[in-house]
């Protein structure tokens, strides 16, 4: 079937295609897998850049060996001011041989500005970049600060891929669309757990954490986790729902869903994503939580503990990684902004999983939440009251057979949140609904062809009102699906390995529309199609 499928799939898209275009022109696609394919590519758009004038700083040129961070020294660019209209991010890799798939920080000034993951390379080598807008970070660019950054390697006989990387920050000149943060704020430690020091005049505040499930062991792959009494290689207390949780003194500040990250070796299938990578991998986005009911708590000049918790994960197991960095907005006509938590309501967490054995055993899980938490500032310009309110929901099927010959997963997150302003001008409300999807199933069959069929799908949309009219509006629909086969246990030159993907990236707004699509064959980028 994977055979009749591919054996379609051969012709080279050069054609125009409506008002878009295939850039993939070339050599004929190979028959299967060879030494070297297509560099690593996304569909989602490049950062937008300014007409203005740019400095370029470099954060860091570093190859990566082991786990031996690198740690350098940032200074501001010089004649280039301390407002810019926007900073870009630019990581530049390469890196050949052998190689497993790598998680890696960037770190400036203890703010983490960059999480990501590393393709897997070619015996021929790969190189790839990644783009990231980090103007919110503005704050902490202004002033000289300590570099970190890690891709954790290993280097030896078997595992030969060095990971060589050039990082860039490139500044524009100019003022921001949209206010960049006054402060950048990180957690301190202390006795008492993790705390946090805001200004007293903070007038808004969003906590972000950059949550991933990682470290090689069942974390990764939360997901597919069951409870006893199925019987599962990777096992979890309640299985496999998960829920990354902020608080504030104790106090249940934030939910969240965590995005179903896939990194490039995942699902027993590198073949996957030599060419494509799943969406989110090369540039992981963090959650984020609106924690602007709190601030009048905040606001007292005193440290508070703030801890971030994943619900679900078996007590003292590792595997995740959870950051966080705060972003303050200030009250520039006020030294102190006072005010107060008015209501924080939270729904028990509901999770249940149902176990049916058979032929092909089979895990329901039904789990959600919901948090609603509202709080006052006197600001300068009156009295503004904040509601945030989430609604969390997961269901998936998990079906495997005995020995995991054939594992499958169907599973569906929601996160809907609303922020509603009121107080001095129109209210303000925005509405964000997200959903996260993954349908699967991995396939070993008696030839010992392993066979990995996937789709992902990354969606949300968003609407701002004021006053009951609309001004802001987004739609994103981030899509990709794969299907490869190879044989496994067998040296590399005996894989035989064949598979196709497919991403297509849409984006819709007030300002237009960004919709890109890119297929692969045996690695060779057949098609690169631009619809807007």
């Amino acid at each position: 079937m994977v055979m009749s499928m591919l054996a379609g799939a051969t012709l080279l898209a050069s054609a125009l295609f409506g008002t878009g275009t295939s850039a993939a022109e070339g050599a004929e696609v190979p028959v299967e897998f060879g030494t070297d394919w297509h560099d690593p590519v996304t569909a989602a758009p490049p950062v937008d850049r300014p007409d203005t004038r740019s400095c370029r700083v470099t954060l860091a040129d570093v190859q990566f060996r082991d786990f031996t961070p690198y740690r350098g020294a940032y200074a501001p660019p010089e004649n280039c001011g301390e407002r810019w209209s926007k900073v870009v991010l630019r990581l530049d890799g390469k890196v050949k041989g052998r190689q497993y798939d790598r998680l890696g920080y960037l770190h400036v000034g203890g703010v983490e500005i960059l999480r990501t993951s590393t393709p897997e390379p070619s015996p021929d080598g790969i190189e790839w970049h990644v783009e990231k807008d980090v103007t919110r970070y503005s704050d902490t660019f202004r002033h000289a600060q300590d570099v970190e950054m890690l891709i954790g390697n290993v280097v030896d006989d078997t595992y030969t891929g060095v990971i060589d990387v050039h990082v860039t920050l490139t500044f524009y000149a100019g003022r921001p669309a949209t206010p960049a943060p006054d402060r950048v704020l990180t957690l301190a430690d202390s006795p008492a757990g993790t705390t946090l020091t805001t200004p007293r005049n903070s007038e808004r505040i969003v906590a972000e954490v950059y949550a991933t499930g990682s470290g090689g062991g069942c974390e990764e792959f939360w997901y597919l986790t069951v409870a006893d009494p199925a019987p599962y290689s990777c096992k979890a207390d309640r299985g496999p729902y998960r829920e990354v949780q902020i608080s504030v003194d104790g106090r249940l500040a934030g939910i969240a869903a965590p995005f179903p990250n896939v990194w490039t070796g995942g699902w027993s299938n590198p073949f996957l994503w030599y060419v494509v990578p799943a969406p989110r991998a090369f540039d992981v986005r963090p959650v984020e939580y609106d924690l602007t009911p709190f601030a009048g708590l905040l606001n007292d000049g005193r440290p508070h503990r703030v801890e971030v918790s994943v619900a679900g994960v078996p007590a003292g197991q590792s595997g995740w990684s959870a950051p966080v960095n705060v972003l303050v907005w200030r009250d520039p006509h006020r030294a102190h902004v006072p005010g107060a938590l008015t209501g924080d309501k939270a729904t028990d967490l509901a999770n249940s999983s149902t176990f049916t054995p058979g032929a092909e055993n089979r895990v329901r899980t039904e789990a959600g939440h919901r948090l609603a938490v509202s709080g006052y500032l006197d600001t300068s310009h009156g009295r503004v009251t904040t509601t945030v309110t989430r609604t969390l929901a997961n269901t998936s099927d998990h079906r495997w057979t005995d020995g995991e010959n054939t594992d499958g997963l169907d599973a569906r997150w929601t996160d809907d949140e609303t922020v509603r302003t009121a107080g001095h001008g129109p209210a303000r409300t925005t509405r964000t609904h997200r959903t996260y999807t993954v349908n699967g199933t991995v396939t070993l069959g008696s030839d010992n062809r392993l066979r990995t069929v996937l789709t992902l799908g990354d969606r949300a949309q968003s609407v701002t009102r004021e006053g009951g009219r609309r001004t802001v509006w987004s739609r994103l629909d981030d899509t990709y699906s794969g299907d490869a086969a190879y044989t496994a246990d067998v040296p590399r030159d005996q894989r035989h390995a064949v598979g196709t993907s497919t991403e297509r990236y849409r984006l819709l707004g007030p300002d237009g529309c960004y919709d890109r699509s890119l297929t692969t064959v045996q690695g060779m980028l057949t098609e690169d199609r631009r619809r807007c």
